[in-house]
């Protein structure tokens, strides 16, 4: 049985005749490996930028890890127009023969999944995606600011070629109920809330546990 975000994910591919546009966080390797998987799925290749490959090159090293190799017939290799490449770079560039730009991914359009995030979007131009293209969000939603100017950036570009977005993901945040009970199972003397908007709101929420919950404050140091 295939986890839900890969069979979301080849359900959507499946049904597209165009290019697939992919996007998730820049280092999230179980994604890249739900891309990879949906993309062969559906007789389709995998495109990685740069750095994606850099991370996949280095965690290919470790053999309890398994993840796509770059040489693998099912991965491509996508590069960026600059004028100039880091030292890193150049050496994937140079030591594989699957490396393809813009214009290639153009021509190979209902044969890719392409991991492409806002800071690719220029390269749309040459890429000139197709009417039947789709671009697919497996991430977080924007939660702060600078997140949300980004994503309008991106919505627009999405706007101007005509593509559809998709949002398939699974949050890595637990329901407030859920972390209540876990707090009550394993039954802290002490419990320190920061990954939250409103620490004092979860101190009151969970005040029957029993644990002691300490409010963080800056500059101040709390004892254990």
């Amino acid at each position: 049985m295939l986890p839900m975000v890969e069979e979301k994910l080849t359900g959507v591919i499946g049904q597209v005749k165009g290019l697939v546009l992919a996007d998730s966080a820049r280092a999230d390797v179980d994604r890249i490996k739900s891309f990879y998987s949906a993309a062969r799925a559906n007789g389709r290749k995998l495109g990685i930028n740069l750095k994606q490959a850099y991370l996949l090159r280095e965690l290919c090293r470790d053999p309890h890890l398994s993840v796509p190799a770059l040489d693998d017939e099912g991965m491509l290799i996508f590069k960026r127009s600059k004028k100039t490449y880091y030292r890193w770079e150049r050496e994937i560039l140079d030591s594989h023969d699957n490396v393809v730009d813009s214009e290639e991914i153009g021509n190979l359009q209902g044969e890719v999944v392409l991991a492409c995030s806002l800071y690719n979007m220029e390269e749309m131009v040459r890429i000139k995606p197709s009417g039947e293209s789709c671009y697919i969000l497996s991430g977080s939603e924007p939660f702060n600011e600078e997140m949300e100017i980004d994503f309008e950036k991106l919505l627009n570009w999405l706007r101007h070629y005509g593509l559809p977005q998709y949002h398939i993901h699974v949050s890595g945040h637990i329901m407030p109920l859920e972390l209540r009970d876990v707090i009550q199972k394993i039954n802290p003397n002490k419990v320190f809330p920061i990954h939250t908007e409103d620490p004092g709101l979860f101190a009151k929420f969970c005040r029957t546990i029993g644990s002691e919950f300490v409010i963080p404050e800056i500059g101040h140091r709390n004892k254990l």
